[in-house]
């Protein structure tokens, strides 16, 4: 994939940290942490990606550092096995070292082309495996338009007021399944298996609620 053996070696030695990366934990009121406002990090990270994109390794693992959990979380509602979901998410980093001088921050928000690469690049690898593409792939990512998908706004505003309020307005236990499988970063069996409710019902459970964010974000 013409990535050279140290730059390969630096993709491994930062993909070894994923499985640390696969629980996002929720924001509680009271809890002591502490984020920087969503337009510093916006910044932070499309100042790291031109970094990337002009050949320093060190900007890739700051990139990593600050986007790893949310990205591996992509990768695990394609690919449920947790190993699987690691190698996708190397696979697309490694992608995002080779792309990142492509990013245009005028056309996207960072987090947004970051999750559409790390998503096309796992659906590649899934296809290449010669096995289903499975539910995970919400029809909300499906619709042809040019506005962020639902998946990548709840990643990028994650704490925002409008998104919170707009998970309020959905049922109490649709709401539920949103913030367990995108803020916990939890697949959908995972999910299944705690709410003791089949895993088709759980998929088409989500996917109709992201298409209902969808619209109240539009």
């Amino acid at each position: 994939m013409g990535v050279h053996g140290d730059d390969q070696g630096a993709l491994d030695r930062d993909a070894a940290l994923a499985p640390h990366a696969c629980a996002a934990r929720p924001r509680e009121a009271g809890d002591g942490l502490t984020e920087p406002p969503a337009s510093l990090e916006r910044a932070a990270l499309v100042a790291a990606l031109r970094r990337v994109g002009q050949g320093d390794r060190a900007a890739l693992q700051e990139v990593y550092r600050r986007t790893s959990s949310k990205l591996y979380g992509v990768c695990l509602r394609i690919f449920p096995d947790r190993d699987d979901a690691e190698d996708a998410l190397q696979d697309a980093y490694i992608n995002v070292w080779q792309k990142a001088a492509q990013f245009d921050p005028a056309r996207a928000s960072p987090i947004t082309w970051l999750v559409a690469l790390t998503r096309n690049k796992a659906i590649d690898r899934l296809r290449a495996s010669g096995r289903r593409i499975a539910a995970p792939i919400e029809a909300a990512g499906e619709i042809a338009d040019d506005r962020p998908d639902a998946e990548a706004c709840l990643i990028e505003a994650e704490a925002d007021e409008r998104i919170l309020a707009c998970i309020q307005m959905l049922d109490k236990s649709d709401a539920t399944l949103i913030r367990t499988a995108f803020f916990e970063g939890s697949t959908y069996a995972d999910i299944a298996e705690r709410a003791s409710m089949p895993l088709g019902t759980v998929k088409s459970r989500i996917r109709r609620a992201l298409l209902k964010l969808r619209s109240c974000l539009a």
